[in-house]
This record gives structure tokens, sequence and C-alpha cells, in this order.
């Protein structure tokens, strides 16, 4: 067990205009009980991690974040499924989560796919995305923002840590998936030495919210790859934890 008191569990607070009722964090992999290769906050229980483990981390991350509710952990197929927290007895089966009551937990796991924070301007709604090349592709941001039923100019988005277009190689099927939807694309993709492309997921995303009319934009910059000592990275190790951007919201004052 690790020794770390649970109000050390390091976090990353997204920087960003959100109404003080928004409360939004991302887990590092650190402050768990995990062994490696999940060492040692991984909060997955697909990665065959023990589940006594993972059920410490999250009892710590919820401990450490004083949530209101148990999150509302997805199951993530890279698709375009956005759930309705504020309705019943739909399938947990979904990339995104929206929610407009408070105390209802959104949380999105990732180790190199991005996670795509939302909040309404007046703190009326709130939701979270799981933005790897597919779901971007597929159009997960437009669906979560459809979801969420605000206005695209009234919103705000957090970008989170992902993996760096300097470590995500990519083919030419990754390429002709956006620049087919969007030939002004391209210049997220750069060509390599080994004749295939690096990818910018933050470039990408910020293009298709822009397109849908979401301006204000916060984070990016973080690379889940190259910071082996903060982050889990598939990408990097094939075998590891997960990772968690969740965001909700306290009541009214």
């Amino acid at each position: 067990m690790s020794s770390m008191a649970v109000d050390e569990v390091p976090m990353i607070a997204p920087d960003w205009r959100v109404p003080a009722r928004v409360r939004a964090a991302f887990t590092l992999r650190l402050g768990g009980v995990s062994h490696a290769p999940y060492d040692s906050l991984n909060v997955g229980t697909h990665v065959e991690d023990s589940a006594a483990a993972v059920r410490e981390n999250r009892r710590r991350l919820q401990e450490r974040l004083q949530l209101p509710s148990e999150p509302v952990w997805l199951q993530q197929v890279h698709g375009v499924e956005v759930l309705d927290l504020d309705a019943r007895g739909i399938s947990r089966a979904a990339d995104a989560a929206v929610t407009r009551a408070p105390g209802r937990v959104c949380v999105i796991q990732v180790a190199d796919c991005m996670p795509v924070l939302f909040a309404a301007r007046d703190g009326s709604a709130v939701g979270a995305a799981h933005a790897g090349w597919r779901g971007l592709a597929g159009g997960v941001l437009e669906a979560t923002v459809r979801k969420l039923g605000v206005a695209p100019d009234q919103l705000l988005a957090w970008l989170g840590p992902a993996i760096s277009q300097e470590h995500f190689e990519v083919g030419d099927d990754v390429r002709d998936a956006f620049v087919s939807h969007d030939p002004s694309a391209g210049p997220a993709f750069v060509a390599n030495p080994r004749g295939r492309w690096q990818c910018n997921l933050y470039a990408l995303a910020r293009r298709r919210l822009a397109a849908l009319g979401v301006h204000d934009v916060s984070g990016g910059g973080w690379c889940t790859f190259a910071d082996a000592a903060r982050f889990f990275s598939y990408r990097r190790d094939g075998q590891c934890g997960r990772m968690a951007a969740l965001i909700w919201m306290t009541p009214p004052a």
C-alpha cells in the first residue's frame, strides 16, 4: 500500500473560466496502490489490474475530490455515443456523458486519447468526451455538444492530457479520416521519414470545436507519452493503467 495521504494525491486542476459551482479534475498515475505496470493510481477495471486495487484507487479519488456521488464509469468503445446521466435505463456503452443536475459526476478514462470537458458559461450543464482519433473523426465532440443542448458560443471546453504530435505516428487511414471530412485539417498531420504521419490531436480537436462555434477552449500542451513520471501511455507501454477526467456541478448558491 502507498503511504501517501489521500489529501496529497496529485491532480491537475483545469485552468478555465467556469462558474464556481463547476468542479473538474484530471488524475495522474500517482498516489494509488496498484503495482506495475499499473502503478499506481489506475482507475480502469478493464486492464487486468487487481480489482481490489482499483476499488481502493477509486475510493481515494472520490475522497480526494470529495465527490458528491460515485462517478458514472462508462464502457468506452472509441465511438460517438453520449450518455445523458439525467435519463434512466440507458446503456453505459458510450464515449461521452452529460448532465444538467448537481451531484452527478461525468468521468472519462484515458491513457493517450484526449479527454475533453465542457461546461456552460452559466453553470447549467457539464459534459465529458473521450476523444481519441476515432472518436474525433467520428464526431464525438459534435455529438456531445448536441446532447448538452447549450448554444456553442455559451460553452467552454478544456482539452486534457493526451499524446503529442511528436509521439503520435499514424498511417494514411487516420489522415484520410479527417481530411476527407475537412480538407483544411491537413496541417494537423506532418509527414515523417517513415512515410507515415505525426498527428496533432490537440489541433484537430480545436478545429472541430471552432467549426461548431465553441471558441473558448483551454488546456492542451501535455504529452502523456513523453511524461512517464506523471502519465500512463498505452502507445508507450502497451499494458498500463488509466487516468480519469471528471466534471460535476454543486448545487446553486
